[in-house]
């Protein structure tokens, strides 16, 4: 048994360490914090407890001394403990604190140091805390009066030193801040920048002077940095083409992953949000198909969700024989390329009928392991050309109900199925302006439930929407 008092980062999950995402991923408990991104949450087991212990301004809190006994008590319970915090836990984080407890209490625990926002979130603002010519030193103060309050900062002599100041839970004090280092020598044209939900999609950078920081908007949790480096500017995180967007990605497993990416990659806000659940098929009859595939003239894979529940069936790869292998596209062949099966043939667009005009005629005999429920354009069309096709249900799709996410400028639609779940459970009205398709199938599917399609893939592939998607919100 180990706590784990882990940094979160300031926000953007990639800035997570390996150790941190290593823990996370065997956590028994994981307690976490407000400034915590959700999808870190993701990384820990899907059995693991999940404790939300946050602590909002003047609002709604979870005592400190509560926090400390929830640790103590899970860890003395024996469970792998992850008490998740944003930045580091020894920076302005409570964490000695908890360390304190848990020594005292006997529990084993282990630190596992974040990036702390007083150096991400100007990074990402394109400030640089020290700067050749400009600074060479930079402080870290908290402008905080409690839990801090016995300790008060000399800010007169924080102006004296020289150097970037850098202002940690600073924005309700703010202005009493600048009063007083102002009062230490600083000039008020000092300039200044209140970097808010730093490194996150909805961060936002107010550029300011020190004698103007009061005045100015800021919104919480901010960090605000204080010295001739906040006059500079070399911007790269807010400039990315989608920064500011809001998309909702309708799909599952790794199709949504690969999507999701690289739209924040370039700068979006993505919610990646589950739309259909996959489930096993009828069991016996894909073990008896992968007893019997290299029987086969053809092997036909039309989703990679049908790779990844047929193929664990086989010995290995050598039980296709003589048998060839198709793909209905690009993705679908990198699945089958994951598992080290080199598709013979595959059809230039990822729909069915792309699939039918690449096939030989026949006659040929054929394996179909795909979806329970699926159209069959692919079967009648090849039955219709003299082949014998076996069809084997190797998975089944389970309708989720997708929420909505407020505020979206965009949906993304991975599978019809997608399509049918979200309007299910949301109607048409609580739709954004931008609809994408990941191909024809699902832009029919998105006609036929009275949605307006306003990008498709090309190709209709993963990569192929989001090119189409970033090209579009560009425009």
């Amino acid at each position: 048994m180990t706590v784990y008092l882990v940094g979160a980062g300031p926000g953007d999950p990639g800035l997570l360490t390996v150790r941190g995402a290593e823990v996370l991923g065997r956590a028994d408990v994981v307690l976490y914090d407000r400034l915590s991104i959700g999808s870190l949450l993701d990384l820990a087991p899907p059995q693991a407890e999940r404790i939300s212990v946050g602590k909002t301004p003047r609002g709604p809190s979870t005592p400190q001394e509560e926090i400390n006994r929830l640790l103590v008590e899970r860890g003395q319970a024996g469970l792998e403990v992850v008490r998740l915090k944003g930045g580091d836990p020894f920076v302005f984080a409570r964490g000695g604190e908890e360390a304190a407890a848990l020594a005292a209490a006997g529990v084993p625990y282990e630190v596992v140091p974040g990036i702390t926002s007083a150096i991400a979130a100007p990074a990402y603002a394109g400030i640089p805390v020290t700067h050749r010519g400009l600074s060479t030193s930079f402080t870290v103060v908290t402008g905080h009066e409690d839990p801090w309050a016995s300790v008060d900062t000399d800010w007169e002599a924080v102006a004296r030193v020289g150097g970037t100041i850098v202002v940690l839970m600073g924005v309700a004090t703010r202005d009493a801040i600048a009063t007083r280092l102002i009062a230490g020598g600083l000039a008020p044209d000092t300039p200044a920048a209140a970097i808010t939900w730093g490194t996150r999609p909805e961060q936002r950078t107010v550029r300011t002077t020190l004698g103007a920081l009061g005045r100015a908007e800021v919104g919480q949790p901010a960090v605000i940095v204080i010295g001739a480096v906040a006059g500079l500017e070399v911007a790269w995180f807010e400039t990315r083409p989608l920064f500011g967007t809001r998309i909702q990605v309708l799909g599952t497993g790794g199709t949504a992953r690969r999507v999701a990416l690289p739209l924040r990659a370039a700068g979006a806000e993505v919610a990646d949000t589950p739309a259909i659940e996959i489930a096993g098929g009828d069991v016996d009859a894909v073990r008896a198909a992968a007893d019997a595939v290299g029987a086969y003239d053809w092997v036909l894979f039309t989703s990679a969700n049908a790779v990844d529940r047929f193929v664990p069936h086989l010995r290995d790869a050598r039980a296709f024989g003589a048998a060839r292998v198709a793909a209905i596209g690009p993705a679908t062949a990198d699945a089958l390329a994951a598992w080290h099966v080199a598709a013979d043939l595959v059809a230039p667009e990822a729909v069915a009928e792309s699939l039918l005009d690449a096939l030989p005629a026949g006659p040929h005999r054929a394996l179909l392991p795909r979806a329970a429920m699926a159209r069959d354009v692919l079967p009648d069309g090849l039955r219709a050309r003299g082949w014998v096709v076996d069809v084997v249900p190797v998975y089944r799709t389970v309708p989720l109900s997708p929420p909505a996410v407020e505020g979206a400028d965009a949906l993304a639609f991975l599978s019809a199925s997608a399509v049918d779940a979200y309007v299910d459970a949301n109607g048409t009205s609580r739709v954004p302006p931008v609809v994408a398709s990941i191909g024809p199938a699902t832009s029919a599917a998105a006609r036929a439930r009275g949605l307006t399609v306003t990008v498709e893939a090309d190709p209709h592939t993963a990569a192929g929407l989001v090119d189409r998607l970033v090209a579009h919100l560009t425009s």
